[in-house]
């Protein structure tokens, strides 16, 4: 267990140095938020998520899906909490910024939902 959780920190550690950077280099545009804030929040969360799941996954195999379905609501909520001030504020935002909101979004649910996806089939 301490083994599959550590290679998913690794993997999600890699992942967020290398999307951020790719994204940073292509960014063209001064966006109003902190886009390091973003990716970071995304990458602690699918951190926090697996191992969560897989903890729930070892006491009570049946529910580990709906842990994992409860947790990304509390993930959407916290986001909404913590950057409420920095993103939310601004009325319009543009379509970069629409961008560096939702690319590490998809880039971390995709590498979320693999690793909980092989943990939940393996159990």
């Amino acid at each position: 267990m301490i083994k599959r959780i550590v290679i998913v920190l690794v993997a999600i550690i890699l992942l967020l140095g290398i999307s951020f950077s790719v994204h940073k280099a292509l960014l063209s545009q001064e966006i109003a938020f902190s886009m390091f804030n973003v990716y970071l929040f995304h990458a602690i969360c699918v951190i926090l998520i697996y191992a969560t799941v897989e903890l729930v996954a070892d006491k009570l195999p049946n529910q580990a899906g709906y842990a994992y379905l409860m947790l990304m609501f509390f993930k959407i909520g916290a986001f909404v909490l913590i950057f409420q001030s920095s993103v939310f504020s601004k009325e319009i935002l543009s379509q970069s910024e629409r961008i560096a909101l939702v690319a590490p979004l998809f880039i971390f649910l995709i590498a979320e939902a693999i690793a909980v996806a092989k943990l939940l089939n393996s159990k």
